[in-house]
């Protein structure tokens, strides 16, 4: 299945993710993840990248990111996991070590639409899938935390959504995913494809000339939306 161009367009919505190599642990402690945030907030200061969501896992990270221009993401992406690579060699004292992460990150646009917000759920309700909190809003290192709990200057990370996210949001967030909706986004993971409804992902590829042999993800259930 061939995957999305490296390059990432303007005034699109992408799922962004990398994995630690082997799985090994990258965070393991309230520094490692601190240190991660405060360069999530340089990044965004030196780039104008706007942050709608993300979850920091001790193997693995999600990022939703919403690039202005053409190029962006790109720029973003490079410094934070380069400076991220750096700062954890020195730290850890294994320079020459080998890889941090599996490979270069991953990235999949996303439809501004009820597919965002299911999205971020999925992104935000890692830690509760995984079982490290008993609450999602418990986990301190995302973007649910920082909304819902975080400091005045703590939430300025997080750019203002596209959409509004449901009333009930923190209800829908701690619970979870039918296995259809998770299918279909680690789908949008897996096969490297772009997330929303069949129209506008036919319209998405072709508009940017990107492989026409991309397949669609489904549809996802309304229940999991709202």
């Amino acid at each position: 299945m061939p995957r999305m161009n490296r390059l990432a367009i303007g005034d699109t919505i992408y799922h962004v993710i990398n994995r630690a190599n082997g799985h090994a642990t990258i965070f393991k402690n309230d520094k490692d993840y601190k240190h991660f945030e405060s360069l999530l907030e340089e990044a965004k200061e030196l780039t104008d990248m706007r942050i709608l969501g993300y979850c920091i896992m001790p193997n693995h990270w999600h990022l939703v990111l919403h690039p202005r221009n053409d190029g962006d993401m790109g720029i973003f992406m490079h410094w934070l996991t380069t400076t991220h690579v750096r700062h954890h060699r020195v730290a850890t004292k294994s320079i020459g070590g080998g890889h941090l992460y599996q490979g270069t990150y991953k990235s999949f646009p996303v439809e501004k639409s009820e597919y965002l917000t299911t999205l971020i759920r999925y992104v935000e309700q890692n830690p509760l899938r995984a079982k490290l909190v008993k609450r999602a809003e418990d986990w301190k290192y995302s973007s649910l935390y920082r909304r819902m709990k975080g400091t005045p200057k703590q939430k300025k990370l997080l750019a203002k959504l596209s959409i509004d996210l449901p009333h009930q949001y923190l209800k829908e967030v701690n619970t979870i995913y039918n296995e259809d909706t998770l299918t279909e986004i680690r789908q949008s993971v897996q096969r490297g494809t772009p997330y929303g409804r069949e129209h506008w992902v036919e319209k998405f590829v072709g508009t940017h000339h990107l492989e026409s042999t991309v397949r669609v993800p489904g549809r996802p259930k309304k229940s999991s939306c709202y």
